[in-house]
């Protein structure tokens, strides 16, 4: 009799197929551990060029998150807001005892100025950059350019909820010593002169017993949007200079600039 050699398809058993691997659920497990990972390995090279490990990593993750990123715009609190507060004002106390020290014959009107220039969100922004912060910034859902320009426009904003987060974390020391490793060098050169042309022509016209500098618009150019200003500045005695600008007080500026320059008064650079 002939051998029936029909193959027969056995079906697995219940328990064989639990105990058979999920390909797609693997993925996702090991997708899940990799993203930890590699937030943790950022997180770390963030703590390395900040100087300061943290003990409490939410606060570094928390300093690094704009509201756009939150669940609820009701949890604002779990945004860096509230430890940017707290990093401008640690922020400003850290640059006045700085100051102080390092200035000690200069009245409160100096020391204000360079407190202002120092603390700015100019300044901040800087330091972030020069920390590469930018990367980290944690957003909502927003277009590729879009998010180019926000992460930009709070880098400022980061750094100060940087230094909020140090401090909570570390204390007064720990945030001290992150102002003062990347501020000392902005206080001693610092980026801006302390007074601008229109102040130093003013006080020389003074001293030269001339009336204050009268600045005049000569001519206006451009589209409403992105106009050009020429501004003359007159003082008796001497010939009008001319300075332009996208702004009447920006001309100005120019134009101080210019006749302090004619006249060899060194105006210290031009703040824009």
């Amino acid at each position: 009799m002939k051998q029936d050699t029909t193959s027969i398809e056995v079906s697995p058993t219940p328990d064989a197929a639990a105990a058979a691997p999920d390909p797609g659920r693997e993925t996702a497990a090991a997708r899940k551990r990799r993203s930890k990972a590699d937030a943790k390995a950022a997180a770390a090279a963030i703590e390395a060029r900040i100087g300061h490990a943290f003990a409490d990593p939410a606060l570094l993750a928390t300093a690094f998150t704009h509201v756009s990123a939150l669940k609820s715009a009701r949890n604002r609190a779990d945004s860096y807001q509230r430890l940017e507060f707290l990093g401008d004002h640690v922020l400003g106390l850290v640059v006045s005892d700085m100051l102080y020290r390092a200035f000690p014959n200069a009245d409160e009107g100096e020391l204000s100025k360079r407190l202002a220039d120092l603390v700015r969100k100019e300044a901040c922004a800087d330091v972030a950059r020069s920390l590469d912060l930018l990367d980290g910034i944690k957003l909502g859902t927003v277009g590729a350019g879009a998010g180019a320009r926000l992460r930009k426009s709070v880098l400022g904003d980061i750094c100060e909820a940087v230094i909020g987060a140090i401090f909570l974390d570390g204390g007064y020391p720990a945030a001290e010593s992150f102002v003062q490793r990347n501020w000392l060098e902005r206080m001693r050169k610092p980026v801006r002169p302390l007074r601008d042309a229109k102040t130093i022509l003013q006080e020389w016209a003074q001293g030269k017993g001339l009336p204050t500098p009268v600045y005049r618009e000569v001519e206006r150019t451009g589209p409403h949007h992105d106009p050009q200003f020429r501004v003359a500045v007159d003082l008796p005695g001497l010939a009008p200079a001319e300075g332009i600008g996208g702004s009447k007080r920006a001309a100005e500026k120019v134009a101080a600039s210019v006749m302090l320059a004619r006249e060899g008064v060194s105006s210290g650079g031009n703040e824009g």
